[in-house]
């Protein structure tokens, strides 16, 4: 307790000592509660305070209520909530003005709701509240107790006291600029996540081939759970939509989904990337790294080209998949995470699980919900959605109206064989929109592979027609029959279902193409 009789000079030493102290204890952190708390503890460690409260008003629910406190046990700072209006805190919030109780046994304005004071008939406590003003605007309250004393200067007290409210008003503005970034950025970030849920529905993939339909089907139905999926297909299809698709329509559509290619990175770069390392793990290795699994954690992860890793990593990776566990590299720490592994391979995986180049242990581990992305050639029916879908987003991007392909156009795009898949129309079409003069798309703006192919899909030779629209058609719809009856093996009925036709409209054709398929 600070002693009465203390002169002005000790008293001011006191007060710019109490000041400076607040001062960095306001700079040394940005949380709130924290920051109360030290100017509490700061004024009864240099002035004696023996019981000292911050309040702070919720507008929302028109409450006063204790935030922070010194010599007041946690139940009693629950008590402590008041109306505006009520009792001496819920008065200077009101009016804005310090109010001083010299003693709060005989002030019936006195709630005493905290009971931190026991009986107030037999204590004789002085107690002094004054406003924490943010804008003109009271946005809570300072109270102390002091031992009530005619020595006392309430004035120095209450002036004091108003510095430091200062102070603390603006750590609450503080508080209320970080709170709002954080509202801010988590509301820019649910607003992305809402964006890429729509962005990869279902409904939003294009193609509409049988092909993609049982596609669509398989990851409606393994997204919900927590399997590990296998991506298989040629380089191209759009393994990594699908992987998207899988994710943003699962339970942990709200968590991170991390991405990363296997191929072609040496296995010590791997096992960094992906499980992280420490500090002092090796040269270079100047502070502790994450990795993509820890990254991932609670969420997915999409790991490209797992058919590139060696042997060595294999065995790794297929402790992660079966324990959910690892260390990083120069670390002794078992670390866990809860992740969703999607895994993609243009590999044939079957083939080097038998020359001894993938373990099989792991290719059974990553094979528990395969799906097989189809190459373009083999749903050649949905070349013209892909076709459209890329001009409107290029066109877009470019600032360019363009809409269509002409006549001549159209016939090279669908007899091409299309080895890149997607990814290669998808690049065709940027290309072809960015280099063209007018509107439609001509043959001269297509790639030079694409510009000399013939009705059978392959570059044409010097001065051989590259065939008509109508050619062009039929040669598909011949393909497209020989290829679904073969996969039938012969049986019109499934056959026709699987085209979309009735068995008697596959007759029909048939007569028309003699020849076409013989069993």
């Amino acid at each position: 307790m600070m002693d009465a009789n203390l002169t002005g000079l000790k008293r001011e030493l006191l007060e710019l000592t109490t000041l400076y102290e607040i001062s960095k204890a306001l700079n040394s952190s940005l949380n709130l509660e924290v920051t109360l708390k030290s100017i509490l503890d700061v004024l009864h460690k240099h002035m004696g305070m023996e019981r000292g409260t911050i309040a702070l008003l919720d507008e929302r629910a028109n409450e006063i209520s204790i935030q922070v406190a010194h010599g007041m046990p946690p139940e009693a700072m629950k008590r402590g909530k008041y109306k505006i209006g009520e009792g001496i805190t819920g008065k200077v919030v009101q009016a804005g003005e310090p109010i001083v109780v010299p003693n709060v046994g005989e002030e019936p304005l006195f709630l005493n709701k905290t009971k931190a004071r026991g009986d107030l008939s037999k204590k004789n406590i002085s107690f002094i509240c004054v406003p924490i003003k943010l804008e003109n605007k009271t946005v809570g309250t300072l109270s102390v107790d002091r031992l009530f004393s005619d020595s006392v200067s309430f004035e120095e007290d209450i002036r004091l006291l108003t510095i430091i409210s200062s102070m603390a008003a603006q750590a609450v503005k503080i508080s209320q600029m970080v709170q709002r970034e954080k509202e801010a950025l988590l509301d820019e970030n649910r607003m992305l996540r809402s964006e890429l849920q729509e962005k990869y529905r279902f409904e939003n993939i294009v193609g509409e081939s049988k092909k993609m339909q049982d596609v669509y089907h398989t990851v409606a139905v393994v997204a919900p759970t927590k399997g590990t999926v296998l991506l298989r297909g040629e380089s191209g299809t759009g393994k990594e939509l699908i992987a998207k698709a899988i994710h943003y329509n699962s339970t942990r559509k709200d968590k991170a989904f991390i991405k990363f290619s296997c191929a072609a990175l040496p296995e010590t770069l791997l096992e960094s990337e992906l499980f992280g390392y420490e500090k002092g793990a090796f040269t270079g290795a100047a502070s502790v790294k994450r990795g993509r699994f820890e990254a991932a954690d609670g969420g997915t992860i999409f790991l490209d080209e797992v058919g590139d890793m060696t042997l060595a990593m294999q065995v790794k990776f297929l402790r992660v998949l079966q324990e959910r566990e690892f260390e990083r590299v120069g670390g002794l720490e078992t670390l866990k995470v809860d992740v969703r592994l999607i895994a993609a391979t243009n590999k044939d995986l079957e083939a080097a699980v038998r020359e001894g180049k993938f373990r099989e242990d792991l290719y059974y581990r990553l094979n528990v919900l395969p799906i097989f992305l189809p190459p373009l050639r083999e749903r050649r029916e949905d070349i013209p959605l892909l076709v459209y879908h890329f001009i409107k987003k290029f066109s877009h991007e470019n600032q360019k109206d363009v809409s269509d392909l002409t006549k001549q156009a159209w016939e090279q795009v669908l007899n091409y064989q299309w080895p890149g898949n997607v990814r290669e129309l998808e690049n065709c079409m940027e290309r072809a929109v960015i280099v063209c003069q007018k509107n439609p798309i001509d043959v001269s703006d297509l790639p030079g592979p694409i510009q000399n192919v013939n009705t059978a899909g392959v570059p044409a030779q010097p001065g051989q027609n590259a065939g008509t629209l109508p050619a062009v058609v039929e040669a598909l719809e011949r393909q497209m029959i020989r290829d679904t009856l073969q996969k039938t093996d012969g049986n019109r009925r499934k056959a026709a279902q699987l085209l979309g036709i009735t068995e008697r409209i596959l007759g029909y054709k048939l007569k028309n193409y003699p020849g076409l398929y013989d069993n």
